[in-house]
């Protein structure tokens, strides 16, 4: 977990000084709200060191998408950075010292690594025993594993799993961004709490840190919006109301070998 010195100078690193920041950032900062995005950027910050061997699954171009200063710099401090992912954009992650086009089952390397990231990926996967067993392959013993994805029972992910995947990427274009490519159906095999924590104990990983991250970016780019989205939040906290629409941020280490 990152505290509020680690958040805020997240928000510097990403953002600059908060004068010279836009309206948005500058509105959440005036709330004490911090996307979810940004609090798995600061985790793995925290986490990565000159003797990380590190391995992201799914990432594509880059390791943050939204984040390219802290990509760069996380390459160049940890000892190694291998890139797997089934998109081809993967091929253009000027970031990685490897980067392999393919389902991470179909990954085959004799070396071991003591970091594996999903950032938003754990969604996508069909069979989710069949990747962690490959995690706890690849990882050396008390190797960490982060996963940060959405919780499936909030709004936009039932809105998404109910409405035709061909309309997807217009939506996230029009909401968020990003591109076509990298825009993947959903299966929601892995994404709540109690089912990550069984999927991940059952396969040889032990839990060390879990969050639940409350996240307000649909509103982002509508400024008006996203006063009163960040509004409903405060009130929310204030009666100690999870707000509805929240991610999953969730550490396992391993703890021993699967055949």
């Amino acid at each position: 977990m990152i505290n509020l010195i680690e958040r805020d100078r997240h928000f510097r690193q990403k953002y600059g000084d908060l004068d010279d920041v836009g309206w948005s950032p500058k509105q959440r900062h005036t709330f004490g709200y911090t996307l979810p995005g940004d609090v798995y950027e600061a985790y793995i910050d925290k986490l990565v060191t000159n003797d990380t061997k590190w391995i992201d699954v799914g990432g594509g171009k880059s390791i943050f998408p939204f984040n390219q200063e802290l990509s760069e710099a996380l390459s160049k401090r940890g000892e190694k950075l291998v890139a797997v992912d089934p998109s081809e954009n993967v091929l253009h992650n000027k970031y990685a010292s490897e980067s392999h086009c393919m389902m991470l089952e179909e990954f085959s390397t004799d070396e071991k690594f003591n970091l594996a990231t999903l950032n938003m990926v754990a969604e996508h996967i069909e069979n989710p025993h069949v990747v962690i067993k490959k995690l706890n392959q690849i990882l050396e013993p008390g190797g960490t594993v982060v996963i940060y994805t959405i919780n499936k029972f909030s709004p936009i992910p039932i809105i998404t799993y109910l409405t035709p995947f061909t309309i997807h990427y217009r939506i996230k274009k029009y909401i968020w961004g990003g591109e076509e490519e990298d825009t993947f159906p959903v299966a929601y095999k892995m994404n709540t709490a109690a089912t990550l924590k069984q999927l991940f104990e059952s396969r040889g990983f032990v839990e060390v840190d879990f969050q639940y991250l409350e996240d307000l970016s649909v509103t982002l780019k509508f400024r008006i919006l996203d006063l009163i989205n960040l509004t409903i939040w405060k009130l929310f906290r204030l009666f100690h109301i999870r707000y509805p629409e929240f991610n999953l941020l969730a550490t396992f280490t391993k703890k021993q070998e699967i055949e």
